[in-house]
């Protein structure tokens, strides 16, 4: 007669989650990932804040054509003297492809 090992119980839980489905960058909207990466500790869409609102970003890049990449470069590695006296810092939380996510949504607040 077969009896379960309960011993193997914690590597059978290990894999359910490792199984899991769960919520990526690429699968949350521009707004939801400015709210997990906390962009919003110093940025809003319409208003300022301690940084630019993400409105007056999108209308001084809006037509340049390598403004996703120079948003990008400004996400991950911070900036300075572009809106003011206060530098924004670098984000070394926000990976590539969030700092691409976050960049392509704030281009299109200028729409």
């Amino acid at each position: 007669m077969f009896r379960p090992s309960f011993a193997l119980l914690p590597f059978l839980l290990l894999g359910a989650l490792a199984a899991a489905p769960t919520v990526g960058a690429a699968q949350m909207t521009g707004p939801e990932l400015a709210k997990a990466r906390v962009c919003l500790a110093c940025h809003q869409i319409d208003s300022k804040r301690v940084g630019p609102a993400w409105k007056s970003v999108a209308a001084k890049y809006a037509g340049q054509p390598d403004a996703q990449a120079r948003l990008e470069t400004s996400i991950r590695r911070g900036s300075a003297n572009k809106w003011g006296k206060v530098p924004m810092p670098a984000q070394t939380h926000v990976s590539e492809e969030e700092a691409r996510q976050l960049a392509a949504w704030i281009l299109t607040l200028n729409k």
